[in-house]
């Protein structure tokens, strides 16, 4: 358990990983911080989307916590991730067992994707560490 980043495919990686929600750890080791939204678009460029100010948070008697967040009408931020590094990200949801919960390695030069793999997990034997923090995976 953990903070993360949000990633989103418009690149085809493939099922699980295209048009869907996406997690990962890798991303805030190396760039800006956890919790930020990352999309890869259809040419293979990642971008960092900002949704800061987008809405305000306004009180309210119904709302589970006493206040909601209301759109007031700004738009994100869209820019360029020009990181050269792998990172690994995973689906959001998964209906099957944690041990094959499917993983995808992207290589990024420049913020250009230059090579994907993708996986289910292997046992924790088979992984090592790389000079990145990033798993590699032995045998394969």
């Amino acid at each position: 358990m953990g903070l993360f980043d949000y990633f989103r495919s418009s690149y085809d990686l493939g099922e699980p990983f295209t048009e869907t929600v996406c997690q990962s750890k890798t991303f805030h080791e190396h760039y800006r911080g956890a919790l930020d939204l990352y999309w890869l678009d259809p040419s293979g460029r990642l971008w960092v989307v900002d949704e800061t100010d987008i809405s305000d948070m306004v009180e309210s008697d119904t709302a589970f916590l006493g206040f909601e967040w209301v759109p007031n009408g700004n738009h994100g931020k869209v820019t360029p991730c020009l990181i050269s590094r792998t990172v690994v990200v995973y689906p959001e949801n998964y209906g099957g067992r944690w041990e094959d919960w499917p993983e995808c390695s992207l290589t990024f030069l420049n913020g250009k994707l230059q090579h994907y793999e993708t996986r289910s997990r292997p046992v924790p034997s088979q992984r090592i560490s790389s000079s990145f923090g990033v798993s590699r995976w032995q045998g394969t």
